[in-house]
């Protein structure tokens, strides 16, 4: 397959992960009711590493995080995550750049 004709999803397939366990780079703060904001997060994340558990709040799996910004933009005004970049040597490997 060209790497032009591939989808974005198995691009993103090739890019890699070094999992620092224990010491995720993002924490979505304690909530009752996510703000919109938040909760958008569960369909805007590029990586799709938020998802709203059975109780209504929202939840990270920083695992496969791209490190975008997408969801510091995102909830810039609410504050209910808190992003840090990973420690050296973890975090996402890109294959194509």
């Amino acid at each position: 397959m060209q790497e032009s004709a591939m989808k974005v999803e198995e691009k993103l397939y090739q890019n890699r992960y070094l999992v620092d366990a224990g010491r995720p780079h993002i924490k979505v703060l304690p909530h009752d009711k996510p703000s919109k904001a938040l909760l958008s997060l569960t369909h805007t994340c590029p990586a799709g590493c938020y998802e709203q558990n059975e109780r209504g709040q929202v939840e990270i799996t920083a695992d496969g995080c791209m490190e975008c910004g997408t969801c510091r933009i995102v909830t810039a005004k609410t504050g209910e995550i808190e992003w840090n970049y990973p420690r050296g040597g973890f975090g996402v490997l890109y294959k194509f750049g």
